[in-house]
This record gives C-alpha cells, structure tokens and sequence, in this order.
C-alpha cells in the first residue's frame, strides 16, 4: 500500500518528502532526488502486466548475445 508524503522544505530549500505513521511521528524523510530515483525503480502490477502482454504478443523470446565461437581474447604480451 502506498504512503501519503508531506511535501516540505529544508533549510536550504531542497524539496523533502515526509512519511508519517498513524500517529502523525515521522517515519522517513527523503530528498526528492532519492524519493523520485526510488520510484522510477519500482514498476505497477500494471506496468509489469503490460509488458508481459506486449511480450507475449511478438511471439519470440528476448534472445541472448551469444560469444563468437573461435574468438580468443588479445593478451597484452610486451617484447624486447
């Protein structure tokens, strides 16, 4: 369940989040710059379902990059 953030300001005027519990004591404070990367991470049971459907309906699994067979890594050999 999502909490209700109290937007307020710092001293310096950066813009904060508040979350309180229910008997109004806050619980976490966040910058907006946490508070928004924070969310940009999380993804909706939407989001995720969409996804899944769109997915779905191109009828072909992600593929993964497969190495070159026969490829050997360059050694850094020095010689005199």
């Amino acid at each position: 369940m999502a909490k209700k953030r109290t937007e307020m300001r710092s001293k310096t005027g950066k813009l904060l989040y508040a979350v309180r519990d229910e008997k109004g004591e806050f619980v976490d404070i966040q910058t907006y710059q946490r508070a928004h990367a924070a969310d940009m991470r999380f993804h909706s049971k939407a989001e995720l379902e969409k996804k899944a459907k769109k997915k779905a309906a191109a009828g072909k699994p992600a593929k993964k990059k497969a190495a070159k067979k026969g490829a050997k890594k360059k050694s850094a050999k020095r010689t005199k």
